[in-house]
Formats: C-alpha cells, sequence, structure tokens
C-alpha cells in the first residue's frame, strides 16, 4: 500500500498566523512521522497590531490546553466583554457590541422583538441595560463565568487583549516543546515542479534549501508562495471598505480600565484603543484619499491617553481577499490569504478559523482538488460576511461633517448586507446565515447602535400582554443589573488572579 501521508510540513513566516499555526500542528502530529518546520526572518517585521480578540480565542487555546491564567500573564493581556463604539452613528452618541445576548428570549419569540415593541411603548430602557456584557463594561468589571444556572453569570463570555508579540512568542514556546522546528533565514528563491506547479522548495539567502510536501503561506501581505508564485489573484473590496493605512503607537497607561476596546469614529477613519497591563494600544485606520499620513499620525498622537512609548508606524494595505486561499499544495493563514480593518477584532479570529479549517480538511500527498475547493468556499463565505458586518458600520451612520463619512453613506453594499437591512427595516428581524461568525444579537447591536429604525417589530411578540411584558422585561434589567453589582473590579480582578510580573 502507497503511503500517502505527508512527510514534511513548510510554515513560511512567523509572527501570529505562522506561530498560531505551527502550535496547532505540533499540538495534533504527535505520531513522529510528518516533520514541521517554520521558517523566519528576524530582518522581516511582523504586523503585530491584532491584539484585540473576540471570545472565540477560547476555542483554540482550550484546543492547545492552554491555562488561561499562564496566558494572560505571558500575554499581559486584560479581559474583554465587549466593544465601545463612540462618535459612529453621530458625533457625541456612545453604543456597545456585547459578547454575549441581550436579555433572554421567551415564549419561542426573541428578546429583541419584546425590545422593541416595550420600545414603541415608549417604555424600553437603553438597549446595554440588557445586556451584562455592556453593563460591567460600563462599570470597569469583569469576571469568569461562574457555571450558575439561570444567571447571566454563568455563561458570560469574555475574549481578551494581548500583546501580539508576546503572543507570538508563548506559541512559539509552546510549539518547540512539541518538536517544531525554526529556521532562521530570508527565502530568495521559491522552486516549483515542472509537471504541475506545485512548490517543491524555498532556497534562503544562506543558499539552503528547505523541501517540503505541504507549504503553508504566512508571509503576510505579501503572500510570497500565494501570489508572488501561484498568483492566485485578489479581489478588491476597497469601494466597500476604503480605509487603506493604519498608524499605530503605543502609549502609556491613562484613562479608562474598561475590559473593552474602544472603537472611535474619526473624520477619516477611526481609533482603535486597546487596554493591556503594561501599555495601551493605539491606532488610527484611515482613507489615504481622504486625509494624509503626516496628518492622520498627528491626529493620533493628539488624542492618546498617555505618552507614546515609541515612534509611530504606519501600516498600508487594501481590504480584499486572496480568490483562493489553497492552491495545489499552498495554503495561505493571516494576512496573506486577506485582510479587513481590524473593526470589530476578528483578525486573530480569521487566522484560527483558516487553521481550524486547515485541520477538517487536512491533506496527504495527493492534494484532492474537491477538499481544496471546499475549503476555498467555506473561506470565502467566512470573508465575505466578516465584510458585509464591517461595512454595515458605514453604511447606517448619520455623520455628514466630512467628504469620508458622506461618501460611506452614500456608498452602494453588497446584496447580502442590503437584504439583511431591509430585512431589519421591516419588523426589526435579524438571522443569522450559516454559522456566519456574527450572530444575532451582534447585528442587532449595530443596527440599533448605529441608528437603523425598523418600522415594526415581530407580531408574535404582541402575543403577551402589555402588563406581563412590562413584568418580565423589568425583571430581565433588574437581574443584570445584581449581576453586574456583584462582579469584581476588572484590574482588581487581574491582580488577584492572573497579573503579569513587572517588568524588568
Amino acid at each position: 500500500m502507497t503511503d500517502h501521508r505527508l512527510r514534511k510540513i513548510v510554515i513560511v513566516g512567523g509572527g501570529t498566523a505562522g506561530w498560531m499555526t505551527a502550535a496547532a500542528l505540533g499540538r495534533f502530529l504527535k505520531d513522529g512521522h510528518t516533520e514541521v518546520v517554520l521558517i523566519e526572518s528576524e530582518a522581516i517585521g511582523t504586523v503585530g497590531v491584532g491584539e484585540s480578540t473576540i471570545p472565540q480565542i477560547n476555542i483554540f487555546n482550550r484546543m492547545l490546553g492552554l491555562d488561561e491564567n499562564e496566558f494572560v500573564r505571558r500575554t499581559k493581556a486584560t479581559f474583554k466583554l465587549a466593544i465601545e463604539f463612540v462618535d459612529w452613528k453621530q458625533i457625541g452618541h456612545t453604543y456597545y457590541h456585547p459578547f454575549g445576548p441581550y436579555g433572554l428570549d421567551m415564549e419561542g419569540v426573541s428578546f429583541h422583538a419584546y425590545w422593541l415593541r416595550l420600545k414603541a411603548m415608549g417604555e424600553a430602557a437603553d438597549l446595554g441595560e440588557y445586556s451584562l456584557q455592556t453593563l460591567a463594561s460600563i462599570q470597569s468589571k469583569f469576571m469568569r463565568a461562574n457555571q450558575q444556572p439561570n444567571s447571566p453569570l454563568g455563561t458570560l463570555a469574555h475574549a481578551y487583549h494581548i500583546d501580539a508579540g508576546l503572543y507570538a512568542r508563548f506559541l512559539r514556546g509552546y510549539a518547540e516543546e512539541r518538536g517544531i522546528k525554526r529556521q532562521e533565514g530570508k527565502i530568495v528563491e521559491v522552486h516549483q515542479r515542472g509537471a504541475d506547479g506545485f512548490v517543491e522548495a524555498v532556497t534562503l539567502q544562506s543558499g539552503q534549501r528547505i523541501e517540503g510536501d505541504f507549504f503553508i503561506d504566512c508571509s503576510g501581505f505579501r503572500g510570497l508562495l500565494i501570489e508572488q508564485t501561484l498568483k492566485t489573484g485578489f479581489e478588491d473590496w476597497s469601494h466597500w471598505l476604503p480605509n487603506d493605512r493604519a498608524t499605530a503607537v503605543p502609549c502609556a497607561l491613562g484613562g479608562s480600565t474598561k475590559p473593552v476596546t474602544r472603537a472611535t469614529a474619526r473624520p477619516a477613519g477611526w481609533q482603535w484603543r486597546i487596554p493591556l497591563q503594561h501599555r495601551l494600544g493605539n491606532g488610527y485606520a484611515y482613507s489615504s484619499a481622504h486625509i494624509s499620513e503626516d496628518e492622520a499620525t498627528a491626529y493620533l498622537l493628539a488624542h492618546l491617553d498617555g505618552e507614546p512609548l515609541t515612534d509611530p508606524f504606519t501600516l498600508r494595505f487594501k481590504a480584499g481577499r486572496r480568490l483562493k486561499s489553497w492552491s495545489k499544495n499552498v495554503l495561505a493563514i493571516g494576512l496573506a490569504s486577506g485582510f479587513m480593518e481590524p473593526l470589530e477584532s476578528q483578525s486573530i479570529h480569521l487566522i484560527q478559523v483558516g487553521i481550524s479549517r486547515m485541520l477538517a480538511m487536512f491533506p496527504d500527498k495527493r492534494f484532492q482538488q474537491p477538499d481544496i475547493d471546499r475549503y476555498n468556499r467555506v473561506m470565502t463565505f467566512e470573508y465575505e460576511k466578516i465584510r458585509d458586518f464591517l461595512a454595515l458600520h458605514y453604511k447606517a451612520t448619520r455623520r455628514d461633517d466630512t467628504a469620508y463619512w458622506d461618501y460611506l453613506r452614500e456608498m452602494p453594499i453588497p446584496d447580502y448586507l442590503a437584504d439583511k437591512i431591509a430585512v431589519f427595516e421591516s419588523y426589526g428581524r435579524v438571522f443569522r446565515e450559516n454559522e456566519e461568525l456574527f450572530n444575532d444579537t451582534s447585528w442587532f447591536a449595530v443596527m440599533i447602535g448605529q441608528g437603523l429604525e425598523p418600522r415594526g417589530h415581530d407580531p408574535m411578540a404582541d402575543i403577551m400582554s402589555p402588563d406581563e411584558l412590562r413584568k418580565r422585561m423589568a425583571n430581565i434589567r433588574s437581574v443584570i443589573a445584581r449581576s453586574a453589582e456583584v462582579m469584581p473590579e476588572h484590574m482588581r480582578f487581574i491582580a488577584d488572579n492572573c497579573a503579569a510580573p513587572p517588568t524588568a
């Protein structure tokens, strides 16, 4: 019987994408049959600004068997319960996108419908008061889910703010302990088989030739293998997501310690604020058609909560995706596969989902085309649905103070997003399609937060009597308020459980 198992996997590039991939392969390829080598060059920098995550990262960390307290200490992380959006609907307005449901569904009808009915009666509290994550965020509270039944504290979902460089270093140690080999060097040549164009080896600047059966491209925007070598093509989404620059700088701690990523809309883009244990991560994602790099940098530096710790650096990018994430025996993970500004903290998630889909469709030397085609279909779906969710934040705005916001408010949008908005504007309904990343709560949070107004609510919510509706909604609001009261302060929780050691 012919042995088709992969003998050697080569990961091209380190950083978050490379070492997440290496860690996952180290976790599962335990039989000693398949060698895994990661090639990276210290002379080539990494992007390193993917520091805000969503709760799905817990799935990845549990898969690796990581201890959460150690992970938080090693990455100097803080916790995250929501994203705070400032000045998006209009200047002076703030809303939250929480990592958990609003209230609870009743009588087979979504909570969203009951809230819209109560709002139409003129009696609804702010939507955030029915969300434990939102209320805890506002009050700078945090705790882990305590498994308490029939309580919002029992299923409290959370994510993290992490130092991306420390995360990659942490995962490198994990991977090397499990047999993954790191090779220092810069690739200067890629070799393809003449018969079918498969990549068979790469040559380093030192002259060393490294052969492999399967190559995973984590080379960032360059797409050294997937694009420069195999020329798979790129789909440009900049007409929907026009931001093409990001200026970033860390600064000293200062200001709020809330467990949220803050995204503040600016004249030509938006500014992120990511609190870590030892510093704040900051950046201004913007459209170069509407502001210069010097102006954007000056604007960012004028809107920090502490002294800058380094010189600012600017990242240039184009929103879009490779037409194929997997071609022949090359699979692209992370920025090599595609990029969208990290407005909803999805960058690390896209690395994670690329890895999980790869493991689900793991190849042998035959590289069966139907499996490759399926991988590309599911990754295309993942990218496109995230794209549409990001575009919603820009399309649904009342801002008219700059040419940038005028363009976004009036721009044509993808059909899928247009249909989502149309359905919502009818009866306030929103549905999660085919396991897309962002669920109905996420869409509802942003649609309401951005000022979309449905013409009515789900008629099924009218079956409950007004008095019963008032009683139940008041009880939900009360339970959430009491739950937030018992939660410890965010930074106190870290100090008591997972504080990073002082920096030398």
